[in-house]
């Protein structure tokens, strides 16, 4: 049984970028991704912000090479982006030479097609399409990718609200490590809705300026959509294969603190639990962890929350730290995948990006972001994602290759 797990390969598409490249290249010119609401019609628009993915869903079919009159939801096709670029990055090319699974994240599933089946049901006398519903729930947009890719050995869905990718790539790496797969493709996807854009909004957690993440004057999150994924890949796997590993995940953490329904404690339990779990797994001392790309969703409650559990587990020598949900938008779903890819990014480009939009200490912490963009050796990196629910998820990556 592998007793390691390495990352080959990686994709995303996400509100900065249709791939890697666009979306380091994105980070580097701290360019965020975040503006108005175009993709439906919504009370909304102008007046409340979202990180979009900037393709059309025929863009998007296109870059699948799917025909445009083909019936897959957004998140399914956004799915398909970054899994397919994921694959080809790993140099694989046919997953059927492995033992290959699939387990993909998501909250929204289909509902950018069914929350429109409702209006055409009573504008067409009762003969709403029926092709709007069928793909509504969120294994569909899994069993819709591992299609695409040709993955057959093992395919499942997780949907953990925000925790969700991040319990993906858990999963996977146990899997792995119990010898019950030799590589599974790992992550999320998630496409905005108006369900999600309301829904926040009636829980009255949306920054319409914009979110600004570990300020003392934050007022919520933005929401965003995409999808990342992550090739896993035992040790046994990667010397027959002869290649090179990139990154190891070395530890991963999830806890679950029962306080509230959508709240964090607090004090941070959950959090401080995750990531404690994350270290004593990993082996690695907190003062070797390089940066933390924390949860960071702008609201009151998690902000604080997840402060002072990096405090706690940290103390005086709390890692350089940022948020990237003012790039990308809080992706729901998606959200701990993509910060895995920004995390690799980070270590295999040296610098940590910054945490946009900050300007004002928290009164609460003694702790900063960092707000410019920092070069220098990153070569650990801890990620934390927290869901409704109370489920906390932290993973710890770990360079293995030198530039």
């Amino acid at each position: 049984m592998s007793k390691r797990v390495y990352i080959t390969g990686y994709g995303i598409i996400c509100a900065i970028g249709n791939n890697r490249s666009e979306t380091l290249e994105s980070l580097l010119a701290s360019r965020p991704g975040i503006g108005e609401i175009t993709l439906f019609k919504s009370l909304h628009q102008g007046k409340i912000p979202v990180a979009e993915v900037k393709q059309t869903n025929t863009g998007l079919l296109t870059m699948t090479g799917h025909s445009v009159n083909a019936n897959f939801t957004r998140t399914a096709l956004l799915g398909m982006v970054a899994a397919k670029e994921a694959i080809e990055s790993a140099g694989i090319a046919k997953v059927e030479d492995a033992r290959t699974g699939l387990i993909s994240a998501t909250t929204v599933g289909g509902m950018d097609r069914t929350e429109n089946f409702f209006v055409e049901y009573l504008e067409n006398n009762a003969k709403g399409r029926l092709r709007n519903v069928v793909n509504h729930d969120c294994a569909d947009s899994t069993e819709r990718i591992a299609d695409f890719l040709g993955i057959r050995d093992f395919v499942s869905t997780i949907s953990t609200a925000c925790s969700s990718s991040a319990n993906a790539m858990m999963l996977g790496a146990q899997m792995i490590k119990a010898g019950m797969i030799d590589r599974m493709v790992v992550g999320g996807t998630d496409s905005l809705t108006r369900f999600t854009v309301n829904g926040f909004n009636t829980l009255m957690i949306l920054d319409r300026g914009g979110c600004k993440p570990f300020d003392e004057n934050r007022a919520g999150l933005t929401i965003g959509e995409g999808a990342a994924y992550l090739v896993l890949e035992s040790e046994e796997m990667v010397a027959k294969a002869g290649k090179q590993p990139l990154w190891e995940l070395m530890g991963y953490g999830n806890a679950n603190d029962a306080y509230h329904q959508t709240a964090s404690s607090p004090e941070g339990t959950g959090a401080s639990l995750a990531m404690q779990a994350a270290l004593d797994m990993s082996g690695i001392d907190p003062a070797q962890i390089g940066y933390i790309n924390v949860h960071g969703t702008g609201t009151q409650n998690n902000d604080l929350s997840e402060g002072v559990a990096i405090e706690k587990i940290f103390g005086n020598s709390v890692p350089p730290f940022s948020s990237t949900k003012a790039f990308t938008g809080h992706t729901l779903g998606a959200a701990g995948a993509i910060e895995a890819v920004i995390s690799l990014l980070s270590m295999g480009n040296d610098t940590i990006f910054p945490n946009l939009n900050w300007t004002t200490p928290m009164k609460e912490l003694s702790i900063r972001p960092v707000t410019q963009l920092r070069k220098g050796p990153v070569n650990s990196v801890l990620s934390n994602s927290f869901g409704f629910g109370g489920n906390n998820s932290t993973i710890i990556l770990k360079k293995v290759f030198n530039k």
